[in-house]
């Protein structure tokens, strides 16, 4: 398809590496010409400097002839503005736009149509939302919700004191003793899909499928003693701060934020009523040490700057605070950020480029389309969940007797109120939904995909 991109930032390069690496046509605009350059060094794209919102702009960069405009400059207004300019000149074009200001979002939600917005996407509050899973089901370093709740893949390290480290799979079901199944293990950043003579390795980090009750059942067996979140230190007074704390009092966990900017502690002791806002610097011991943060249940690293994030959390770590999350800007050198003991990690940028991607790609396969899509293994994998229609192939036929592609995992099928975890014997009908694990060297858009030819 051909793809428009307003911005040329974090997002707007991030979108450009993963939609060009599927074969889409990307152009990239941008009122900045060096970092046209900079993305044109690193990416096959057409570049166009100019002003995204500007009518004349949008003509010379081609919009009439694009598919999907994707508007993620760093201005709300020119991205709406942008919008709407973008429909009016091509009214069959899809439309995304970045909306980060709590001002705007609720509107721009509720006036979607009259921007012209067919998909509004905040970074912000999606990965408040993220990190707000985290606390109430603690345990896991990150947990992804499949099939409307019945599924989960979670993350976690082996190490010796939860007896994963050094276990052959096929006898995992002896420590774990749970129906689960090892779908991808990631180690010195090369992602494995692991079959039963893999052996696990200490720090090794695993992911797991499995119902939520078995899970918790694995927990238990691996001796992780897992408590509710009553009290929350957040560091930082930005977006994600705001929206996690709404969110987190929604859920009956108290929290505080320690916020360095007294007149942006003012506004959120104004929007936040329910919360306690400390006016102090994080990247200060004795700040955080006046305000006892070892006695918290968890502490959520939120600043804007990656280093002083990773810096609090492993003093946070250090503290014996059992419930961490460090807020990653960039994202990048993921096999450092995984040897640093700093808890479990939320990239805003990663979470709202999949979900762009996975929209792309409804787009594009209207007709057996990913119902969801995870990027895990630090995006060397992914997870993706397909309803079982009438073009799919191979219906009723045992997992044992068909030809699937090499590191194509099979982790869940799930019929009506019920899910299991597949064996050779195990099959799909139509109406199931099936989970499917992938290494990220070639990219899955249908069911059917799976197989080989």
């Amino acid at each position: 398809m051909e793809i428009l991109i307003a911005g040329a930032g974090k997002v707007g390069k991030a979108l450009t590496k993963e939609l060009g690496s599927e074969g889409h046509n990307i152009t990239l605009i941008d009122s900045k010409a060096v970092v046209l350059e900079d993305a044109q060094t690193k990416y096959d794209v057409i570049t166009y400097e100019g002003n995204a919102a500007s009518q004349v702009a949008l003509k010379e960069s081609g919009v009439e002839n694009m598919d999907v405009f994707i508007a993620a400059t760093n201005a709300d207004e020119v991205n709406m503005l942008a919008c709407l300019t973008a429909h009016t000149l091509n009214p069959r074009i899809r439309t995304i736009a970045r909306i980060r200001n709590p001002l705007y979002i609720d509107q721009a939600y509720q006036m979607s149509g009259a921007f012209g917005v067919d998909l509004v996407i905040n970074p912000e509050r999606t990965s408040a939302s993220e990190i707000a899973t985290q606390l109430k089901y603690p345990g896991f370093l990150k947990r992804e919700t499949f099939a409307k709740a019945r599924v989960q893949i979670v993350e976690l390290k082996a190490t010796r004191e939860n007896k994963l480290a050094d276990v052959m799979l096929k006898n995992i079901h002896n420590v774990l003793k749970s129906k689960i199944l090892i779908t991808a293990v990631l180690r010195d950043n090369q992602a494995y899909m692991p079959n039963g003579d893999f052996i696990l390795r200490e720090n090794d980090t695993v992911f797991v499928t499995g119902e939520p009750e078995q899970l918790h059942n694995m927990l238990k067996n691996i001796g992780v003693i897992t408590k509710p979140v009553k009290h929350c230190v957040i560091c930082g007074g930005g977006r994600i701060s705001y929206y996690l704390a709404q969110q987190l009092e929604k859920s009956h966990i108290t929290s505080t934020i320690i916020e360095i900017d007294p007149k942006k502690c003012d506004e959120l002791a104004c929007t936040l009523p329910n919360t306690t806002i400390i006016n102090g610097d994080v990247s200060s011991q004795a700040v955080l040490d006046g305000e006892d943060i070892g006695e918290y249940d968890a502490l959520v690293s939120c600043t804007g700057l990656d280093e002083l994030n990773i810096v609090t959390s492993l003093y946070a770590t250090a503290n014996g605070i059992p419930n961490v999350v460090t807020k990653l800007g960039r994202g990048e050198d993921r096999k450092l950020i995984n040897s640093l003991n700093i808890g479990s990690t939320v990239c805003p940028k990663d979470l709202i480029t999949m979900h762009i991607v996975r929209y792309v790609r409804a787009i594009q396969n209207k007709e057996g389309a990913a119902l969801t899509i995870h990027k895990i293994a630090d995006g060397h994998a992914e997870v993706i969940e397909f309803s079982v229609d009438k073009d799919t192939k191979h219906i009723g036929e045992a997992l044992k007797d068909l030809k699937i592609r090499r590191n194509v995992l099979i982790a869940s099928i799930g019929s009506g109120t019920s899910t299991v975890i597949p064996n050779g014997n195990s099959s799909f009908k139509l109406g199931d939904t099936v989970i499917v694990v992938t290494n990220a060297s070639s990219t899955i858009y249908q069911l059917n995909d799976i197989f080989e030819a």
